[in-house]
């Protein structure tokens, strides 16, 4: 796929705060990229300055092969991109067409027979064929961003930027308009870039995570190389649970911590390396004592619906399991791990 979106060397501050830091990433044509990180992260600013809403600092955003700047800014967005935001921002006076009508009329100068046609159609895209004619207020959450998302397709835009666009609604809703989106995607191959701050809808929703903090990209990589192969030790504990515990790679391939030595499928360390070690909560089998690699004590039980969560204190760590079977508190297990399932970062990473 050619690139859609070139960001280099991107800068962005609020007065001296820095909020973006030395910024590259590229998107392909027809790729779905999650942004994801906490409060503050930079990822709502980076969407932000590739639709020019916020003006880089240094560095260039680049188009389909031409740069963003001041004076092509708005042509360019009105040619490639349109932006989707967390607040649907309807015109409560106005019915769902007319909603879908006005930017095309009032920026795409668009007339009223051709504007109306193209709202309908838009509006069919997103399952809102019967409720053209509703006020805003007649609308659900869920059905309310659908109206806002078939505003955002009206120019036929090769970029859809999506910043928090479900983060108010509820998780039904939320379900189910990931559902739509991915739909839309998929048959109108639009590049996505998305942000969210939620773990699950990132590598639900992506092709590629980006995952950021402090205004730095901490990892890119694919949903699976994200949660199974995290860079460093905020990655790890950002996406998803889990356990990091220090160890020492005693060789290529042979781990200890926990008191234990094991089998595992990193390399390139130096001998007696101090490391961490990474075990997602799902990952770990739970067995007698007697047979275990680690023994540990049940702390607390939490039912989660389709597993137990249970703290266990191991060597003076917490670890976080998770079971379909539950133990009791006070219990003593016995705890195995295989080799594919433990994942090594250097020390200097954390």
């Amino acid at each position: 796929m050619a690139d859609m979106i070139e960001i280099k060397h991107l800068n962005k501050y609020f007065g001296d705060l820095h909020v973006l830091k030395d910024i590259n990433l590229t998107v392909k044509r027809g790729e779905k990229l999650v942004m994801i990180g906490p409060s503050g992260s930079g990822k709502s600013t980076l969407i932000r300055c590739v639709d020019y809403l916020e003006e880089p600092t240094s560095g260039e955003v680049v188009i389909d092969g031409t740069p963003l700047t001041k004076k092509n800014h708005l042509e360019m967005a009105r040619k490639y991109s349109s932006m989707v935001f967390q607040q649907f921002n309807l015109f409560p006076h106005l019915s769902v067409k007319k909603n879908v009508m006005l930017a095309q009329q009032k920026v795409l100068k668009r007339s009223k027979e051709e504007a109306e046609k193209i709202a309908v159609e838009e509006l069919t895209k997103v399952g809102l064929a019967e409720r053209i004619d509703f006020m805003p207020s007649q609308l659900s959450g869920g059905q309310q961003q659908r109206v806002a998302i078939a505003r955002s397709l009206v120019n036929e835009p090769e970029i859809l930027l999506l910043d928090e666009p479900l983060g108010a609604l509820d998780l039904k809703l939320r379900k189910e308009m990931q559902l739509e989106l991915k739909r839309l995607q998929r048959e109108m191959n639009i590049t996505f870039v998305y942000v969210t701050h939620d773990q699950e809808e990132a590598l639900t929703m992506s092709d590629t995570v980006v995952v950021m903090s402090g205004g730095k990209i901490q990892q890119i990589g694919s949903p699976q190389d994200i949660y199974n192969e995290p860079k460093n030790a905020f990655v790890a504990r950002f996406i998803g649970d889990s356990n990091i515990v220090d160890g020492v790679m005693l060789r290529d391939f042979y781990v200890n911590f926990g008191g234990h030595d094991f089998t595992c499928v990193d390399r390139g360390f130096k001998p007696n390396e101090p490391v961490q070690v990474v075990i997602r909560p799902e990952d770990v089998q739970i067995v007698p004592p007697s047979v275990g690699m680690l023994t540990g004590l049940v702390r607390e039980v939490i039912f989660k619906g389709v597993h137990f969560e249970m703290h266990v204190d191991v060597e003076g760590y917490e670890w976080i399991i998770h079971s379909t079977q539950a133990s009791q508190p006070g219990e003593l297990i016995g705890m195995n791990i295989g080799p594919d399932e433990i994942h090594i970062m250097k020390r200097s990473e954390v």
